[in-house]
């Protein structure tokens, strides 16, 4: 069974057709790098994933059930744009937010609880900061505490959306490392991507989009000049590996 199974999946805003007939099988313990142009359709393939938008055709199954059932252990990174940094919450609220998948009705957080996310926030390096306003990090810090949150949430499928946009190099390395880690463990990584000139260095599998399938599979088989060409079309037809 794979930890995520799409068949025919299409996805139309309006009469416009943004995803079109989409078949994926994504496989445990690896990290796959989601790469396309600006439009192509990356975000809404993670929110139909997680049923947050209606689709117009296609099956997905998460580990082998619908989302609803097992909603709990797959765990989202929205875009930093689709955040409300004003919101009044200190870093340890955020990050104790992953917990609450596994809370009954009134059921309150615990020591346990507290220890699974301090855990996460201290791989992160972000320990010293639990008892700051979100709203007063920085954006790498502020990315390093999404992602505390999805671990505390102890998920076995991880969708990160454009992690790595607006962060330092050290916090872009700590995310990386992190990942690697977590796949090393059985965990399952979808990563939406801009940045070519890290793929191969970032990602086992890649998925080429634009509003179709390009191409999905070992980075080191498909990332290749011709499927980049075709995902990107004139936008890149100059572009030179030996360059990135």
């Amino acid at each position: 069974m794979n930890p995520i199974s799409i068949k025919g999946l299409s996805v139309s805003y309006e009469r416009k057709r943004v995803l079109s007939n989409i078949f994926l099988e994504i496989k445990k313990g690896a990290i796959y790098g989601v790469v396309g142009p600006n439009g192509a359709g990356k975000s809404t393939l993670f929110k139909s994933i997680l049923q947050l938008i209606d689709i117009s055709a296609g099956v997905i199954m998460v580990l082998g059930e619908d989302i609803e059932e097992v909603r709990k252990r797959i765990a989202y990174v929205p875009q930093k744009d689709d955040v409300d940094w004003n919101f009044p919450a200190l870093v340890n609220d955020i990050v104790l937010m992953g917990r609450y998948p596994h809370k009954k009705v009134f059921q309150w957080l615990n020591k346990e609880d507290q220890h699974i996310a301090d855990e996460a926030m201290s791989e992160l390096d972000i320990l010293d900061l639990k008892n700051r306003q979100i709203g007063e990090l920085s954006g790498g810090q502020q990315q390093r505490v999404f992602l505390a949150r999805a671990m505390a949430q102890e998920a076995e499928i991880f969708l990160l959306d454009e992690p790595f946009v607006g962060v330092d190099m050290t916090t872009e390395e700590k995310i990386i490392k992190t990942l690697k880690r977590l796949a090393g463990t059985g965990k399952t990584m979808l990563v939406v991507h801009h940045d070519l000139s890290t793929v191969e260095e970032y990602f086992d599998h890649v998925i080429l989009i634009n509003q179709r399938l390009i191409a999905e599979g070992p980075t080191a088989q498909m990332f290749t000049q011709e499927n980049i060409s075709k995902t990107y079309g004139a936008k890149l037809n100059l572009l030179n590996k030996t360059t990135w």
